[in-house]
């Protein structure tokens, strides 16, 4: 059985991405698009926005513009660098700042098809102590990851707690993280939307000193992100849905290992305006879901 440690080992491989970064400039010259053409030949959408793989849609507002799986990985994958993830379904951008902008981030969206995930120890949850035991699973797993190669990762603290509306079924917290002890953090904002199969996941990603902004953007979008009906979480047919084995402290606890990804990122820029995130998708392993569930029972581009 995988321990958390073990899990927690795969995260964030920030020293080895460093050294791909020459062959990624590269292949992205040889493109010869600019970073303005780029984002021209993207295909933004607003209003209401179906997403069929997790009978789901948003209805944004003129705030949010929406890209569909293909632009959403040619901007994660050929724009910003990350490693190709087929688990990614779309991107949700603000207008402003766009992509070009100083201050961007953007929301990424997956979906987990785990099986209804009971709410039942949502009201029972102690985050401090929640949040002690993931600051130290993690600084233990710490000299592993380095001697890996993959650098050191520690959970400063809840950037905005956890908090879970139970009429909603949408559960929402922030975290500040640190990557080899650099002084400027990373902040990690998640959102989750319980449903009658699984669970919609938005993760943003930005600098910490853009957490105001965040903050007030994924607050407006929160309710603008729904299930479809025959979908939603009140539609649970306990005879016969799969249930999670898991509940919504794991959605917390284990998120910095679950299927639904960890979008970290680290903020380097290559040229004006191109930047690096990283993704690190991982299965929750089931030593994590027994740990955090036990408590419950100028840059070019292509």
């Amino acid at each position: 059985m995988k321990s958390i440690k073990s899990v927690a080992l795969g995260l964030l491989a920030a020293a080895s991405l460093l050294c791909l970064l020459p062959a990624t400039a590269a292949a992205q010259e040889e493109q010869g698009m600019s970073a303005e053409q780029f984002v021209k030949s993207l295909d933004f959408h607003t209003g209401p926005i179906a997403v069929p793989a997790a009978k789901a849609h948003f209805n944004l507002g003129d705030e949010f513009q929406y890209l569909e799986k293909a632009d959403a990985r040619r901007v994660l994958e050929d724009m910003w660098g990350n490693p190709p993830d087929d688990s990614v379904l779309g991107l949700i951008v603000p207008r402003s700042p766009g992509l070009l902008e100083d201050g961007s981030w953007a929301v990424v969206v997956t979906y987990s098809d785990d099986g209804y995930v009971s709410d039942g120890d949502a009201k029972d949850i102690d985050y401090s102590e929640l949040l002690e035991t993931m600051q130290t699973s993690i600084r233990e797993a710490n000299p592993e990851r380095v001697k890996a190669g993959y650098g050191s990762l520690d959970l400063i603290g809840w950037a905005v707690p956890p908090r879970y509306d139970a009429d909603s079924k949408k559960l929402y917290w922030a975290r500040e993280l640190a990557f080899n002890n650099e002084p400027a953090h990373s902040l990690n904002y998640d959102i989750r939307v319980l449903g009658r199969y699984g669970y919609l996941s938005l993760n943003a990603v930005s600098a910490m000193s853009d957490l105001s902004a965040v903050r007030t953007g994924m607050d407006r979008l929160l309710p603008m992100t729904e299930f479809n009906e025959g979908a939603r979480y009140a539609d649970h047919n306990a005879s016969t849905d799969k249930v999670a084995a898991y509940g919504v402290a794991t959605l917390i606890g284990g998120g910095l290992a679950a299927k639904a990804g960890l979008f970290a990122k680290v903020g380097l820029l290559l040229a004006k305006f191109w930047k690096l995130l990283l993704i690190g998708v991982i299965a929750l392993g089931a030593g994590v879901r027994k740990l955090f569930s036990g408590k419950r029972e100028d840059g070019t581009v292509r």
